[in-house]
């Protein structure tokens, strides 16, 4: 019987990644030469125009016309997770898309890791800020140091 180290190595490596993303919408028509009609047409060129436009005009309508007002950034530099210490981003991903999954499973929330190599907290900082317009929340894992 394996142990759980195996079994954990074995799922991961047969799964190569815990999380993915999905369409909430199919492709129907538009796929071929001429105009541009169907659903393709409408989420991406030409229609999507139309969309970025209102919302380059009245910003607080990202909420209403994408899925900012559902996705986590969940940011981490890799220096403290769950307790291994400083394993770096490398080592912190596969515990972070598990955090995904919890945040999926629990709350229907699309959250999306970002294990990031700079452990400078000005980088850290500017990096949240940069991409913000993104997400309707940003959770900085495992980082006392922006605590005040």
């Amino acid at each position: 019987m394996n142990n759980i180290k195996e079994d954990a190595i074995n799922l991961h490596r047969s799964l190569r990644g815990k999380i993915e993303i999905h369409n909430r919408v199919s492709i129907d028509a538009g796929l071929g030469d001429g105009e541009e009609k169907g659903t393709l047409g409408l989420i991406y060129t030409p229609g999507v125009a139309s969309v970025a436009q209102e919302i380059s005009k009245k910003k607080e309508l990202i909420y209403d016309y994408t899925s900012k007002w559902n996705n986590v950034a969940i940011v981490c530099d890799g220096t403290r997770v769950l307790g291994l210490g400083n394993i770096g981003p490398e080592g912190a991903l596969p515990v972070m898309e598990g955090k995904s999954v919890l945040f999926k499973v629990l709350g229907n929330i699309n959250a999306i890791p970002l294990c990031i190599s700079t452990q400078d907290k000005e980088e850290i900082i500017r990096f949240v800020k940069a991409i913000e317009p993104c997400f309707g929340a940003i959770n900085i894992e495992d980082h006392p140091r922006f605590l005040i």
